[in-house]
């Protein structure tokens, strides 16, 4: 039987159903010949398109990425591109809160989640952020989201939006007020 003229998988089409099967059955779904059932393939067919599980994992990052609105890197002052930065990562992430264990235990290894990062750098650099505490910085907000968006999950999304709110308030305002005691620092420097 000849190939068909189109590609029956794309890595697209892999993340999608890893997402689907994650959200639907929970972290331990995943797993390649479960993503080839799913599709209608042997596993190996697979192996075309993805290295392995690490990398449907770094899909699956990418996937809740894009959702992300980074237009909110463009706001100024810095604290409001965070908050509402924030806010849009809670969301996303809310949406399939089963993937958040699986990214959790991986280290951020895809060039896109990478330059989102690096956008958001580029907000707190500007705003006079020391290089060493960049990463720290958006780790931080990022906590005070997954955590909203791990209640959420759990039923108690009337509880999350208030937490999520005093979370992120009380944590900006904790930001800014470290970033005025360095930037006070080096000017005395």
């Amino acid at each position: 039987m000849p190939r068909p003229s189109k590609p029956l998988l794309t890595r697209d089409l892999i993340m999608r159903t890893a997402l689907r099967l994650v959200d639907e059955h929970g972290p331990q779904a995943l797993s390649t010949n479960r993503i080839a059932a799913e599709l209608g393939v042997k596993g190996p067919s697979l192996y075309n398109h993805i290295s392995g599980r690490s990398e449907v994992i770094e899909g699956l990052r990418e996937l809740l990425t894009a959702d992300i609105d980074f237009s909110a890197a463009d706001l100024r002052p810095w604290p409001v591109a965070c908050e509402r930065l924030a806010c849009s990562y809670r969301d996303s992430f809310a949406a399939h809160p089963r993937t958040v264990p699986l990214l959790a235990a991986q280290p951020i290894q895809s060039a896109e989640v990478l330059g989102a990062y690096e956008q958001v750098f580029g907000v707190l650099r500007e705003a006079g952020w020391p290089e060493n505490e960049l990463f720290p910085v958006v780790r931080a907000i990022e906590y005070v989201a997954l955590g909203a968006a791990t209640d959420n999950a759990v039923g108690v999304k009337e509880a999350a939006e208030p937490a999520f709110n005093i979370g992120i308030t009380a944590l900006i305002h904790g930001l800014e007020q470290r970033l005025k005691a360095h930037l006070r620092a080096t000017a005395t420097e």
